[in-house]
């Protein structure tokens, strides 16, 4: 009578009863009497611990058993009352711990909501591999730290500098994103750091350089392995005092910038041949986010050509032996590559769909097995991993050109269902949307 003002309650009179209601109906709270008919509650306290009810219970029992309230507690309760007890006392709690229970689904909500995002400004997957670098970025978007992005060309590694900026408290400031290999070397310090008049031959008026323009934002310096020596002692400089000199100027200068590098260097490796500052490396690498290769994220193929086909190409439709082979390919240009093969197949195709013809050449039977077979000659891959690889590109591709019924494509490639299950489950393959 006290709750019904509350919401919806549920009574039951014992314990098989009260399981009978929670079968139908999960409660938001329960509240529990330890002396009931035949069973006892901490024996439905059991029942609910064992069945998983996440609902929280509030024990009542009178105040020479408290003992028992203890042992509730212990057993999972959430809070108990003695009785008698004050009714607007009862109500306090029952809210309070509705309150706590929306909290906690709030809570699941918005962490299965992060599980399951497919996007983080332009970013797109939803492997493990890509989730993972999703939370890192939320992390440490808040922190002033410096980043060194790495992975191979293409995996998008201006996409991450600009998504740590875009979540970071400097989002309304600057991103200035300098690329340190397509700048000719006698150039760079100036782009870096600005010149003065007069500074070199061409310098007929002062110019700020980057970091300057990037003064309470972020500067991402792409491809910083390709610095040379002497303008990695400056930017070393810059870095750990937050001041520089225009080329041609005495004059200090000091900017509020974060730093976000990149490079598809082993920068570890450079260090030990000398061609990259040990100190600079350890200064641009607090926060090291590596970027995996397309091939090791295949589940996320498809999400990416549906995403580049939305944007390049809406009424287009891949078919699913194109998709097959997409699936398929090693990728050795990452998802620029993808980008681009679906920009191409754009242009190729006829009609609203694009299939296997209508990708670019080396993503068919032959590219795909010259990859691998090339990988195996260089060592990069063993002979059984190379056999598999391509085994698993050849199933992938049947599965998908066959809208994944296994029946189907056992039948097209000619083996038995149960050996094709067989062969997925030892090659771990798995349908990826």
């Amino acid at each position: 009578m006290l709750l019904k003002s509350e919401g919806d309650v549920t009574v039951a009179g014992n314990v098989d009863e009260a399981l009978r209601e929670v079968a139908l109906s999960t409660p938001d709270v329960v509240l529990l009497d330890l002396v009931m008919p035949g069973r006892s509650g901490l024996e439905l306290l059991q029942e609910f611990a064992d069945r998983g009810l996440r609902a929280p219970i509030i024990v009542l029992t009178a105040t020479n058993t408290v003992s028992a309230a203890v042992e509730a507690m212990k057993r999972g309760a959430a809070d108990f009352v003695t009785k008698p007890f004050e009714l607007e006392a009862l109500k306090l709690k029952v809210r309070d711990k509705l309150e706590k229970r929306e909290l906690e689904d709030e809570v699941e909500r918005l962490r299965d909501e992060i599980e399951e995002r497919q996007q983080l400004g332009a970013i797109v997957g939803r492997s493990e591999a890509m989730r993972d670098v999703f939370r890192t970025i939320e992390r440490i978007a808040k922190a002033e730290a410096t980043v060194l992005v790495t992975g191979e060309s293409g995996t998008g590694k201006e996409l991450v500098a600009r998504a740590i900026h875009d979540h970071s408290p400097r989002a309304e400031k600057p991103f200035i994103a300098v690329n340190c290999g397509a700048i000719p070397s006698e150039l760079i310090e100036s782009e870096l750091f600005g010149h003065e008049k007069g500074a070199f031959t061409g310098a007929s008026e002062r110019r700020a350089g980057r970091f300057e323009a990037a003064d309470g934002g972020t500067l991402f310096l792409d491809e910083i392995g390709e610095l040379g020596q002497a303008v990695q002692v400056k930017l070393l400089r810059a870095l750990q005092e937050r001041t520089f000199e225009r080329v041609g100027s005495s004059q200090s200068i000091t900017v509020d910038v974060r730093i976000v590098t990149a490079t598809n260097r082993d920068l570890a490796e450079e260090v030990k041949n000398g061609n990259f500052r040990e100190d600079l490396y350890y200064r641009v690498a607090v926060v090291p986010l590596s970027l995996p290769p397309l091939r090791d994220r295949r589940e996320d193929i498809r999400l990416l050509a549906q995403h580049f086909l939305e944007r390049l190409g809406p009424d287009r439709k891949l078919t699913p032996a194109a998709l097959g082979s997409l699936e398929g390919y090693g990728w050795p240009g990452n998802v620029r590559e993808l980008e681009n093969a679906i920009e191409y197949s754009l242009a190729m195709a006829e009609g609203e769909t694009i299939d296997r013809e209508d990708l670019p050449p080396a993503i068919g039977h032959s590219g795909q097995a010259e990859a691998l077979r090339e990988q195996w000659r260089q060592g990069e891959r063993g002979f059984e991993e190379t056999v598999n690889r391509f085994e698993t590109d050849i199933l992938r591709e049947a599965l998908a050109a066959n809208g994944w019924n296994q029946t189907k494509t056992a039948s097209a490639i000619g083996i038995t269902r149960r050996v094709l299950k067989l062969k997925m489950d030892k090659l771990g393959i798995e349908e990826s949307g």
